[in-house]
């Protein structure tokens, strides 16, 4: 809500500009007095002030402030228009991509629907909404001059406040109408409108404040008859105006009996109503809270002045956030309040070392250094107990409330009154640090620098007189429910005292505590607090606490366990809360890392824990809230009633910057090819407690799990991959309320060239060709080097040739003529020079295969068929008795197959001459399609079973090498042979071993075979 004394300064209205300046006159008198009765009230406290006095971006001359639905806090000011997520102020050029009319705003409005209405100093509304502008200006029935503040009606129509009167814009219409005289309304300076609880309408202009009730048409002047500026509605439906100077009045819609003159009710230029019924009152130099009743002595009065950090002499606007943040604007800035959780003992003057102790009545004790000793409620100070310093307070277990100094003991019982004990003369000067009483009433009382001391019958005794109990300062007593002392130590020493004995417990029993500064009983367990965390006792060891998270558990001096099973905290770092579910499974689960809540100075805790005295620093009190005492202040906590925030922050992507250039957030964006590198701003809409707001991030296509920010609004991704990306971003509120779905940012990073699919496939093709080329340079190179084999082994044949032929050969040829010349001059019978004949004959033909071979290895020349070169040398070697049959067409065979057939076939026609005395030797040979057969069969001597199972005689290989051979041209062997009944050889080889090509041929020939009729005599 704009102010008068604001508006005053900037409406260039010549006609109000002497009521302007005689007001401003009034105001400058006005001052001295009011900053006297602001130095005389209380400050505001329990309460988060934040001020920005123009730094870290933010605006100054603040006019107004509205709230998007999508949490963003827009403010408008004289250097422009401003948006703020709770960390980052924003000065808006563009909104939803649209710029507005004009740079100098004043009036803003967010209606229902989500738009937002800006208003400009020198006329005209801009209306953002879907992406899309709308301008209203004097052409579209909008009263000309300064748009000073907009309203929405309950039926969704807007009535704009203007420096020339009151323009109204109906549901749906495109056009505003101005409402002036025709309804009863001066046309005037208009500064606002305001619907009551009732739907009566309220206009206030110059002049005065006019109302309308519903359905009616003509307006009507309101009660006083004064010039106010400013309204506000109190809950009891109250309406208050301001006089723009330093009055407050209540308005009627009808004066009271007799008309008196105004009377003003309450100081200030204007005010606000927030969602807890309190008032808050814009003043010079101050904004006021006041509880109701808001007139008379009950008003609980407190203020926020410029001493106190606001951040400019002049409040000139209002406004409560969605979260119940409070925003003032001033003259020089703008500032925030929040209400903590935690309440101060409001004070006049800060503590010096309070300590606390639980009453009998449900408040506290609070006893320090400076003030007098005085019990509080939640409420504040009700009565002062006595007049002395608190060094350490103790209540026993029956109800009776010890405290004690450097010099005394005070001791109330349950007739209230103190008793006073004064210290041995010794001990005198040394601060009581704690107390305690054991099963035996006896107490145990801990004194700085002197140490542990049980008094008995009023006779003060060192360590009870009992031995093993450390040297050096107690720093915390208790005694459990069985009767038995515990004492913690400086040093990370704990002593158990059980009547006449004592244990003393140290880091070989798991403690790592550091000093130890509180103790805690806990039904049959045992809490420790030390410097270093935390650790308890389960009647057997000790274990230690290892906190969740990175923040530790530090200078634990007060602990409390709630009757709701909670574990508080009170350290160095704030006040911890662990849930009761969390500390049940701590006990059953020591190594489990403890989750806990944390409290601090954002939720109005001032200092951190004591660390020495007094001590405890926090305790609980007999309505079950928690107390707290810092170095100088004591603040209050009802843990069943924590004020928790149930709204989800709303998520946005501000910006994603890639190389040297900021893109704004759109739902789909595409980068210049090349880029690389992601830098993704992000914000999350809580104004309350953006430090506590929380933030996890995924990039999907790249992040294979959720990664947590933490606080930070920033991600950062480098050397990126080509390709399609989805970037999300969730957030969590101060009370870990998720925001799940977030925000979303699809962003497409195109391939360079050599990252696309053609340059892959490109790349293969180029890679399969140098393939290829180096398989053909390595073909080349092998048969290169084959032919050079070759070469070498055509000139070793041509070598052996020579040699055979110039020894074997010549010498065999020797004998045969010498043999012949022998035989010629031998006295024979024409029988048996036949025979002579005949066995030369057979050398010469074994001298012509002999030259054959020798040919042979010579040269690669065509053999003859394997039938006729094994018919002619069965001739040769049995003449008459051979005979030969060749069955089907000769065909041309492997040159190995046929080496070793013609070999097999020469040694048996060998052994048959030689050995088997036969009448008759046959050779049938048989050319067929699926394979070649090959007999030699003769009806001669034959031989032993076991000889031609045994491979012959022995010595003697022919018939072995016969096997052997068979096995190497992959053909099936087998000898036939009995004692008189002639000796049969078969080969059968299959035609994919015996032809050129036969794996082909022989299948072809068995399908053939199997498609012929079974009528077909083959």
């Amino acid at each position: 809500m704009k102010s008068a004394t604001s508006l005053a300064r900037r409406i260039a209205a010549a006609r109000c500009l002497a009521a302007w300046l005689c007001r401003a006159i009034l105001l400058a008198a006005l001052v001295p007095s009011q900053a006297a009765a602001a130095a005389a009230m209380p400050a505001l406290v329990n309460y988060a002030h934040t001020a920005w006095n123009g730094q870290r971006g933010a605006p100054v001359d603040v006019l107004q402030f509205t709230q998007t639905l999508d949490g963003w806090l827009w403010i408008s000011s004289s250097t422009g228009l401003f948006r703020f997520d709770g960390v980052n102020f924003e000065r808006v050029d563009t909104v939803q991509g649209q710029r507005p009319h004009t740079d100098n705003t004043l009036g803003l409005l967010t209606t229902r629907d989500g738009r937002l209405w800006v208003g400009g100093r020198f006329g005209g509304i801009s209306v953002f909404g879907g992406g899309r502008m709308r301008l209203f200006t004097e052409a579209d029935g909008l009263p000309k001059g300064a748009v000073l503040t907009m309203t929405e009606a309950p039926d969704g129509g807007v009535w704009v406040a203007t420096s020339t009167g009151l323009g109204h814009l109906a549901p749906g219409a495109a056009r505003f109408r101005r409402v002036g005289a025709a309804e009863g309304l001066p046309e005037k300076v208009t500064r606002q409108t305001l619907y009551g609880r009732d739907g009566r309408q309220w206009v206030a202009l110059e002049g005065g404040i006019y109302f309308r009730d519903p359905g009616q048409a003509r307006y009507r002047r309101a009660w006083p008859y004064v010039d106010l500026m400013a309204m506000a509605e109190a809950p009891d439906g109250t309406l208050w105006g301001s006089d723009g100077v330093n009055k407050h009045y209540r308005v009627l819609a009808a004066p009271p009996p007799g008309n008196p003159p105004p009377r003003a009710e309450l100081g200030g230029n204007g005010a606000l109503f927030d969602r807890d019924g309190n008032m808050w009152i814009l003043k010079v130099n101050a904004i006021e809270r006041r509880q109701a009743p808001y007139v008379g002595q009950a008003a609980d009065a407190r203020q926020l002045t410029k001493e106190h950090g606001m951040s400019g002499p002049l409040p000139q606007t209002v406004f409560e956030d969605r979260e119940g943040n409070l925003w003032i604007g001033t003259s020089a800035g703008l500032d925030r309040l929040r209400r903590t959780r935690l309440r101060a003992a409001p004070v006049a003057t800060a503590f010096d070392g309070p300590g606390v102790v639980a009453d009998e009545r449900g408040g506290v004790i609070i006893g320090d250094w400076r003030h007098p000793l005085r019990r509080y409620d939640a409420s504040g100070a009700r009565e002062v107990i006595g007049r002395f310093k608190l060094s350490s307070a103790y209540r026993a277990a029956d109800g009776d409330l010890w405290l004690a100094n450097s010099t005394e003991r005070w001791h109330r019982g349950a007739s209230g009154a103190l008793t006073r004990l004064p210290h041995p003369p010794h001990l005198v000067g040394y601060d009581t640090q704690a107390m305690t009483i054991d099963a035996g009433a006896r107490m145990w009382i801990s004194m700085s620098r002197q140490g542990l001391f049980r008094i008995e019958d009023g006779a003060w005794r060192k360590d009870g007189g009992l031995p093993g109990l450390p040297d050096g300062l107690a720093l915390a007593l208790v005694t459990d429910r069985g009767g038995h002392v515990w004492a913690g130590y400086q040093g990370n020493r704990i002593a158990l005292i059980d009547g006449a004995r004592t244990r003393v417990f140290g880091a070989a029993d798991g403690l790592r505590l550091g000093d130890v500064q509180s103790l805690l009983v806990d039904g049959p367990r045992l809490w420790a607090g030390g410097r270093k965390g935390l650790a308890w006792y389960d009647g057997r060891r000790w274990h230690g606490a290892t906190p969740a998270g990175a923040q530790p558990l530090r200078g634990i001096s007060g602990m409390v366990r709630t009757g709701a099973g909670e574990l508080w905290l009170c350290g160095s770092d704030g006040i911890s809360r662990v849930a009761a579910a969390d500390v049940e499974r701590l006990l059953r689960e020591p190594d489990w890392p403890l989750p806990y809540e944390r409290f601090d100075a954002l939720d109005g805790l001032v200092g951190g824990a004591g660390q020495l005295r007094p001590l405890p620093s926090m305790i609980q009190s007999g309505d079950g809230r928690l107390w707290f005492a810092t170095a100088s202040e004591v603040a209050s906590l009802d843990p069943a009633t924590i004020a928790r925030s149930p709204l989800a922050p709303p998520v946005q992507v501000l910006s994603l910057r890639s190389g040297d250039v900021t893109y704004p957030a759109q739902a789909r964006l595409r980068l210049p090819t090349g880029r690389r590198d992601l830098r993704i701003a992000y914000t999350a809409l809580a104004l309350a407690v953006p430090e506590r707001v929380r933030f996890r991030y995924k990039l999907e296509g790249f992040d294979e799990r959720w990664q947590d920010a933490g606080t930070r609004r920033e991600a950062v991704y480098t050397n990126l991959g080509p390709g399609s990306y989805r970037f999300r971003v969730i957030a969590a509120n101060e009370d870990g309320v998720w925001n799940e779905t977030g925000a979303a940012l699809d962003v497409t990073l195109p391939p360079r060239f050599v990252e696309t699919g053609w340059f892959i496939a490109l790349m293969a093709l180029l890679a399969a060709l140098a393939l290829g080329a180096l398989y053909l340079l390595r073909v080349r190179h092998l048969t290169a080097r084959l032919r050079e084999r070759m070469q070498e082994r055509l000139a070793e044949r041509e070598r052996i040739a020579r040699g055979l032929h110039d020894t074997v050969l010549q010498s065999v040829q020797g004998l045969i003529m010498l043999f012949h010349q022998q035989a010629r001059s031998l006295p024979i019978s024409a029988g048996e020079r036949g025979k002579l004949e005949q066995t030369l004959d057979l050398a010469d033909e074994l001298m012509g295969e002999g030259r054959d071979c020798i040919a042979d290895l010579r040269s690669a020349g065509e053999p003859a068929e394997l039938g006729q070169a094994l018919a002619r040398y069965g001739h040769v070697l049995l003449r008459e008795r051979f005979t030969a049959s060749i069955q089907g067409a000769p065909r041309p065979l492997c040159p190995r197959v046929r080496d070793e057939l013609q070999a097999i076939a020469r040694e048996a026609l060998f052994n048959a001459s030689r050995h088997a005395a036969a009448d008759q030797v046959e050779l049938v040979i048989d050319y067929r399609a699926d394979g070649l057969s090959l007999l030699v069969r003769d009806d001669g001597r034959g031989m032993p079973a076991a000889m031609s199972a045994g491979g012959g005689r022995p010595g003697h290989f022919g018939i072995v090498g016969m096997c052997e051979r068979a096995k190497a041209a992959g053909a099936r062997y087998r000898l036939d042979s009995a004692p008189g009944r002639g000796t049969a050889m078969r080969l059968d080889i299959p035609a994919e071993h015996a032809y050129p090509g036969g794996r082909s041929a022989a299948l072809f020939a068995r399908l053939r075979q199997r498609g012929r009729p079974r009528s077909d005599p083959a």
